[in-house]
């Protein structure tokens, strides 16, 4: 093998540079061209291929986002789109792919390995929500940067003695809430794996209150429910003042922890390896903190669950 290719694909995440960056490092201490495929599978399909360097990758391993870019393709879900994807790396030589995404980019990299393009990937979404790895790169980012919002907005409801309900992302996925949210003592976490009360989170509030407590923050994921409906419901039931924030795309973004620029690294490298002992159709895991290559069917075949022991711990230690 002399010429492989990188693109990132779905939702950007923070450490999806330092990936990049291991890929084409490692790559070329091999002694392999590295292509650059910008714009995901859109890119691919449009041919807009680049060569990588050293020099390319240079000064990126701090940075959030993808220098790669990334964009979603209707076009690629197609058997006429994934053709010409094929017809396109067949044109630049590029005899096998790293596809740095999340689970619909995954199912992009299983079809072109079917169709004779050896493809390799690496979980990249802050969500945490790919089976068959512990980790994914960007999820210790973003919930450091919600740990951070959280922290500001407990200084003014604490100032105020208000309710504050805080929405933050995940899909359908609630890690993001319950790390979050029992890193910062959050009085209650609803999420989409574990059934919720809306009186037992009155009823908590409650509680507090009577002793003495001043100010309560919510954490809610986005796949179980709305936070302003949440906070909505908490003030018409109360008749407390409650405020929502809605932390959005913030969770995205900023440079990377020190944790996802060691598993990014860890990880490109270890796609590359992948691709050069031929073992393509697989996705570069962590277990247990191992590095190891899982075949995508093995993984699609699981399902996703955060651990509920986490969940029950948040609601002890919020009594």
């Amino acid at each position: 093998m002399k010429r492989i290719a990188v693109l990132t694909s779905g939702g950007d995440a923070p450490g999806m540079n330092a990936a990049i960056r291991a890929v084409v490092r490692k790559g070329v201490y091999h002694g392999l061209e590295v292509i650059g495929v910008y714009r995901g599978y859109h890119g691919l399909i449009h041919g807009d291929l680049r060569p990588l360097s050293l020099g390319s990758v240079g000064d990126i391993i701090h940075r959030g986002g993808t220098m790669l870019y990334t964009a979603r393709s209707e076009e690629f879900k197609t058997e006429e789109g994934q053709a010409k994807a094929v017809k396109m790396l067949e044109k630049h030589g590029v005899e096998g792919l790293i596809v740095i995404g999340g689970d619909g980019s995954f199912r992009g990299a299983m079809k072109l390995t079917q169709m004779g393009i050896p493809a390799v990937g690496v979980p990249g979404t802050i969500d945490n929500d790919i089976p068959g790895t512990d980790f994914t790169i960007g999820f210790d980012t973003a919930i450091n940067t919600v740990i951070q919002a959280i922290d500001k907005i407990r200084d003014t409801a604490t100032s105020h003695e208000r309710t504050y309900v805080v929405e933050v992302m995940g899909r359908d996925a609630g890690d993001i809430a319950l790390w979050a949210g029992l890193a910062d003592g959050a009085e209650s976490i609803l999420i989409p794996e574990a059934p919720y009360d809306l009186d037992e989170v009155v009823e908590r509030l409650r509680r507090g209150n009577k002793r003495g407590k001043k100010h309560s923050i919510i954490l809610v994921a986005e796949g179980v429910a709305s936070g302003v409906k949440v906070g909505e419901e908490i003030r018409r039931r109360t008749g407390w003042e409650t405020r929502v924030t809605v932390l959005g795309h913030i969770q995205r973004g900023g440079s990377p922890t020190a944790f996802d620029r060691v598993l990014a690294s860890r990880m490109g490298a270890a796609a590359v390896d992948l691709i050069l002992d031929g073992e393509g159709n697989q996705m570069v895991a962590i277990q247990k903190n191992e590095i190891r290559g899982i075949p995508f069917e093995e993984a699609f075949k699981q399902k996703h669950r955060p651990d509920l022991s986490m969940y029950q711990l948040a609601g002890i230690l919020a009594i």
